[in-house]
């Protein structure tokens, strides 16, 4: 039995407690949706060749604040930060919904504080992989 499988076998047994499933799910899905963000964010710096320092002069921010955010894995920025530098840099953020699938399946494990489909799940939080700045 290889590291692999003993993880994935004590995650599925921690997964059983509601109250651990619905932190897990919350952690992973800001996680997610967070990296993307930043990640598209620097990508649109980088295609408006700006700098991170002209980045944070257009919004009038510390150079360093956008560097940290920017270069440092973990960043939890606010919904004020981003909302700013997405403006600076000609995006907004807006709310997209899932498709019924992945949304059901999230809504549902988070309200019921049980998996249902644990195949959908995984692919719900795969899923916020791909949303961004608009």
């Amino acid at each position: 039995m290889g590291a692999d499988s003993v993880f994935w076998d004590d995650l599925a047994e921690d997964l059983e407690d509601p109250e651990f499933l619905r932190a897990f799910l919350l952690e992973s899905v800001r996680i997610t949706t967070v990296d993307s963000i930043i990640n598209e964010l620097d990508e649109a710096r980088e295609a408006a060749h700006l700098s991170k320092a002209a980045l944070a002069r257009a919004v009038s921010t510390e150079p360093a604040t956008v560097r940290r955010l920017l270069s440092t894995t973990g960043s939890n920025p606010t919904l004020g930060t981003v909302s700013e530098l997405a403006a600076a840099l000609g995006f907004r953020l807006t709310l997209e919904p899932l498709d019924d699938r992945h949304g059901s399946a999230l809504a549902s494990t988070l309200v019921a504080g049980e998996v249902q489909d644990l195949p959908a799940l995984h692919a719900a939080i795969n899923e916020f992989g791909r949303i961004g700045v608009k």
